[in-house]
Parts: C-alpha cells; sequence; structure tokens
C-alpha cells in the first residue's frame, strides 16, 4: 500500500513578504523533516489575505504579485522535492487584481488557481477567475479551492469529476464578530463542517489551511485540517498557529471509499464544468 504524508499549517501572514518567505522557509523545512510530500499553506501566504473590508485604498491592499515573478520562484526553489500550495494576490496584465494560489515544486509550477466565488466585499476589489481545474503532480492529481469556495458544492465536485485525488483548501477564513468563543462561533462550526462533507460528497482528500492570528482587526480562526474521503478528519491544528501531517494511502483510501458507493460514478445530471 502506497502512502504520502501531507502537511498543513494555520499559520498568520501578513503584508511583509520578506517575513512571510522566511515564514514560508521555515514551514517548509518543518515539512520536510516530518517526511511530508504535500504541503498546503493559507490563502495570502505572499502578502496577507483580503482582510480591509471598507478600506478601498492601495495602502491597505495585499501586493499584487506577477504569477512568474520572484516570490513565486522563491517559493518553488524552497519547496524542492516536495508539493507546496499557496496562496497570493495576482497581478494581471491590465492591472486587475486576482485571489490567487500556485501549486510549485523545485520544477517550477504545477498548477495555478484564480479564485472564481468571491465574497460581495472582494468583488469591489477583485476579478473572478474562470473555472476550476485539476492537475498532475508528484504527489498526485491535485486540485485548489480559495476560501469562500468550499462553502458551495460545484467546486470541490468538479475538481474530483476532474479526477482531483487531493483538494487542498486555501482559506483566510475569519471568526464571527459577536460570538464569545470559539465552540459558539457560527463561522468556526460551517468552516469545519465544509472540510467534512466537501471529502466525503467527493471521496476525496481534503487539505484545508488557514489563517491564524488578526490582520487590521480581523481574527482568523486557525483551524488547518486533513480529512480522508470517509469524512474523518485525520490532523487538525487549534485555533493558534501549528502544523499538522496526516499519513494516508491515498489511492487506495478513495478506492476503498468509492466501493462502498461511488458517489461520482452513481451522480445523475450534469457535472459542473472545469477550466
Amino acid at each position: 500500500m502506497r502512502s504520502s504524508r501531507i502537511a498543513t499549517v494555520a499559520a498568520h501572514f501578513g503584508r511583509d513578504l520578506a517575513f512571510g518567505t522566511t515564514r514560508v522557509a521555515t514551514l517548509i523545512e518543518e515539512a520536510r523533516r516530518s517526511g511530508a510530500a504535500v504541503l498546503v499553506l493559507p490563502d495570502g501566504t505572499l502578502g496577507g489575505s483580503f482582510a480591509d473590508f471598507g478600506r478601498a485604498d492601495p495602502e491597505h491592499l495585499a501586493p499584487a504579485l506577477d504569477p512568474d515573478g520572484p516570490e513565486v520562484r522563491a517559493v518553488a526553489a524552497l519547496a524542492g522535492e516536495m508539493v507546496v500550495c499557496f496562496g497570493y494576490t495576482e497581478a494581471g496584465p491590465r492591472g486587475e487584481r486576482y485571489s490567487a494560489a500556485a501549486c510549485v515544486s523545485g520544477d517550477g509550477v504545477l498548477g495555478r488557481h484564480r479564485k472564481v466565488y468571491l465574497s460581495a466585499a472582494e468583488t469591489l476589489h477583485r476579478q473572478p477567475g474562470r473555472g476550476f481545474a485539476a492537475f498532475d503532480t508528484p504527489a498526485g492529481r491535485i486540485g485548489m479551492l480559495l476560501d469562500y469556495e468550499k462553502a458551495f458544492p460545484e467546486p470541490a465536485l468538479g475538481l474530483a469529476s476532474d479526477g482531483a485525488e487531493i483538494v487542498a483548501c486555501l482559506c483566510a477564513w475569519a471568526t464571527g464578530s459577536r460570538a464569545p468563543t470559539l465552540t459558539r462561533d457560527r463561522q468556526a462550526r460551517l468552516f469545519d463542517v465544509y472540510d467534512c462533507v466537501r471529502a466525503v460528497e467527493n471521496q476525496v482528500v481534503f487539505v484545508c489551511a488557514n489563517q491564524a492570528g488578526v490582520l487590521n482587526g480581523t481574527r482568523f480562526l486557525g483551524s488547518a485540517k486533513i480529512v480522508g474521503p470517509d469524512g474523518s478528519t485525520r490532523a487538525r491544528t487549534g485555533s493558534r498557529a501549528g502544523l499538522v501531517v496526516a499519513e494516508l494511502a491515498v489511492e487506495e483510501e478513495i478506492a476503498a471509499a468509492r466501493g462502498v458507493r461511488d458517489h461520482l460514478g452513481e451522480r445523475k445530471g450534469t457535472t459542473p464544468s472545469v477550466a
């Protein structure tokens, strides 16, 4: 039985690109020591996430990066033999801005994603991407989601239908504004429910990373986790920063789950399109 060690992270990343790259290097080295083949980092790993609700001036927005620029290349060089997924704000050719994710190894960029499902606040400063597509990596076929996209069934289903074995969900998911504790926080409850439901309904490995800490008054949940194709949580962090690792026989576990009841194979109707 071939198994893979998969790591995910709850961590704070702000606007300082140099500091963020240094933190990425530290987390990659920690994951490497644990024997991980895949590492998933949060939305806004480079330059911080979209947390400036109500602030439209450029001073408070995350820096928009060239998708082939030195910052992305630096993470690829740090990744080496590992497969690393991370988020950033991408600069378009005409000055537009996208919430974006890249999956890299030492060989370069393996896959990309621009966030399609934007919140109302994000539409003030971001453009939507066009679709969802899985891609091949040395660690298997992977698809990526960003944050709010996991609240909808179609994106994860589209990736699973495109052959994704691992769905990496890169988040900057904040707490609710009124709950006195995380155990009573509606956003915390939904965050966990979506991870488990998307895994079990598509019978894939669902790996969620999240921001932790506070950025410009927005408090993030942490709670990164790895969920198996049976919907069970195999590893998770708390609300504070941390890295966790789970070992899964990805192909075998997916085959076992689908051998009992194949959700994709037995599904009726139209499969959501992918890019």
